[in-house]
């Protein structure tokens, strides 16, 4: 399976992008702003193609094993991105919400007039959750 993000609009806090699942439109994506040299928990992972893994540790972990006990699996981990570490993909709406991660929602707003911000993220992340740990679940048990 491959995921993809096109980013699209890029604020002073904030990028907004596509998230592609096998080339077609899943929901929208909120990350930090680019910086030429990383801020920590500021900075959006740099363009490129990473894996994804299911990471069973950490706060995350805990909170969406209770929060999603029906689909959880693992948290959604992006690996391999030189010089970043625990890049999740999760629910949350405005760069408050991440620390270089990325954020998913079914709503786009704006980051030109105001700063950037997803909605409905909840609604998104538990309709692209499932897919997706199915397939890493199905690499890891037949690769």
């Amino acid at each position: 399976m491959e995921l993809d993000v096109v980013r699209y609009s890029h604020g002073k806090i904030s990028t907004l992008g596509l998230f592609l699942i096998e080339e077609k439109f899943a929901c929208y994506t909120l990350e930090d702003a680019f910086h030429v040299v990383k801020i920590p928990g500021e900075t959006r992972i740099p363009n490129g193609r990473y894996p994804v893994k299911l990471r069973t540790v950490g706060g995350h972990h805990n909170r969406y094993s209770q929060k999603f006990p029906d689909i959880h699996k693992g948290m959604l981990h992006v690996i391999n991105v030189p010089n970043y570490q625990y890049i999740l993909i999760h629910i949350g709406n405005d760069d408050d919400d991440t620390e270089g991660c990325l954020l998913v929602g079914d709503k786009s707003m704006t980051n030109i007039t105001s700063e950037g911000r997803i909605e409905s993220s909840t609604i998104a992340y538990k309709r692209i959750y499932p897919p997706i740990a199915a397939a890493i679940l199905r690499v890891k048990r037949f690769g």
